[in-house]
Parts: structure tokens; sequence; C-alpha cells
């Protein structure tokens, strides 16, 4: 897996900052998380290809994560994209539609399938499952988790022990089919071990602390989460539906994730005011990290 910061800014950008978009790697996909202004134009220094993205996320229709979407989808045509897409988000994703269809003279000529959703599973493969949460904004907002999933150990003495030869049975077994040797049915969870986790990878979107944030990142190998404000502006966080730093901090910390990664980080007083928010965070969780555009994440 492989995550790319496209854009880790909060309502204003700067020259450091673009709007929010996030890039993920994973499974033979591309998919992107959100879809600030300018995106199409931050992917140019990325080894991502627009054509290749799979899937959209929208966390919420707040301009600056969602005013990149009508010409990246533009762009795509213009480049002769066929595949379909698929972008998600919550409640008002058709009217999210109407009004890129309808601006100014659009040419979109490939399939695009527009879902909402709410809290729970958005999608589930043999590989991963995807997940989205209901968190606390001033406006319907969603987070977003995936995970992997990882098959048990296959024990393969084991399988030899009880007389199963070693060739196709074996993926069988492993892919939780039962096989018959000399008469004998032999079971998956005698030759599997125990369950592993996979990797969990978790983006809060725009939220205050909630408990609800709390129980969706549980466990994560990384929470992407939004520190819009330091703790000297917590009023500021409060009134427009936004965390902290140090909330960002906290929640890492009660959900037992492994890494915290700040985004969505105001410009107003600029790289200073990021320092001190991570400052705050690592003081109330030390594995914590500061986006920044173009920071490339690679997990195994």
């Amino acid at each position: 897996m492989e995550i790319i910061f496209l854009g880790t800014s909060s309502a204003v950008h700067s020259k450091e900052r673009n709007h929010p978009s996030i890039a993920l790697k994973a499974f033979g996909n591309v998919m992107l998380f959100d879809c600030g202004e300018a995106t199409q134009k931050q992917l140019l220094f990325t080894n991502v290809s627009p054509m290749k993205i799979s899937k959209i996320f929208i966390s919420h229709y707040h301009g600056d994560h969602i005013l990149g979407l009508p010409g990246l989808l533009q762009s795509m045509s213009l480049n002769g994209r066929e595949n379909s897409l698929t972008i998600y988000g919550p409640k008002g994703l058709d009217d999210l539609k109407d009004a890129i269809y309808h601006l100014g003279y659009c040419a979109i000529d490939y399939p695009i399938e527009f879902i909402e959703i709410d809290s729970g599973i958005v999608e589930k493969t043999d590989e991963y499952v995807i997940k989205a949460q209901r968190v606390k904004h001033n406006v319907p907002s969603l987070a977003y988790s995936i995970e992997e999933i990882k098959k048990p150990k296959f024990l393969r003495e084991k399988a030899i022990e009880l007389g199963v030869p070693v060739g196709p049975d074996f993926g069988r077994l492993h892919n939780g089919e039962e096989v018959e040797v000399d008469g004998k049915i032999i079971k998956p969870e005698q030759v599997l071990g125990e369950k592993r986790k996979g990797i969990k990878i978790t983006y809060s979107g725009d939220t205050m602390p909630c408990e609800e944030m709390i129980e969706f990142a549980k466990d994560s190998t990384i929470l992407i989460h939004e520190a819009t404000f330091t703790e000297e502006n917590r009023s500021n966080a409060e009134e427009h539906g936004h965390s902290t730093a140090s909330d960002a901090a906290f929640i890492a910390k009660n959900s037992n994730s492994n890494e915290l990664i700040l985004t969505h980080i105001s410009t107003r007083y600029g790289e200073n005011y990021a320092k001190i928010l991570l400052k705050q965070a690592k003081e109330v969780f030390e594995n914590t990290k500061l986006a920044k555009d173009l920071m490339e994440v690679k997990l195994r």
C-alpha cells in the first residue's frame, strides 16, 4: 500500500499546502479520498495516473473537499478514459452529480456511478473491506477506513501430516474450502493458524472529536486525522465543527492506533503554526507525524 498526500490544507490553501485530497494505491486499485481544488495538478507531481483512479470517496460537500472534482472528471474524459469510475459520498451526492453535469459545456464520455452511502460497509472483497462512519461536523460528514483481509497462515507441515498432497488442495484449504483425501474430509481449520490482522488505514474527513471516531479508528495502523486548530484556538474548532491537534492525538491514543498523521492544517499562520500543531499532538500521542503536500507513506 502507498498513501500520497495531494493536499493537506484546510479551507484556504497556501504556497505549501493545497486543498484536501489523498490518493491510496492498494490491491491493484487507485482510490482517491476527497478532491479539493487543483487535485489534478498535484497528481502531475506523483506516480499516480488519474486514469487509474477507480474509486473516489467524498467525506462531505464543503468546497475545499470537492471543487477539484469537476475538472478532474472532465480531464480524464479529454484524455480518452473509457473505464468506469465509482464515486461515493454522503446524502447529497446526487445534487453534486447534477451540478457537475450542468457546469458549463460538460463533456464526460465514460461511465460514472454515483453512490450515496451512510455508516456501514461500503465495499468488501476477498482482499479488503471499506467502511464509512458518520462523524460530527457542521454538515453531514463521513470518515472512511480500508482494512486488509489477511488470511491465516497455512500450516504446510500439518497438511502433509494429514495426508494432503502438495498441490491445488493446499490452495483450496487456504481459501476456506474442505478437501477429501482418501475418503477423509480435511477441514480448513485443521491446517490454518490463528487469524491475522491486516493493515488498517482510517481517514477522519472533517470532524469534531467524538466517540464514534474513536470506535471507528480502533486498532488502525495509520490514522489520518484532521487537525485544523491549536489548543489556543479551541473555540474556533468547536464553532466550526473541527478538531484541534490534541483532539486528534486523543483519538489516536484511545483508539489504540499505531501512528497518527495530522492533516487539514489551517494556513492562517504559516508553517510555524503547523509545527505548533505537531508539538501539541505529540504531547498526547508520541507517534505523530505532520502531513505535507506530496508526502508518500508506504506500508508493507
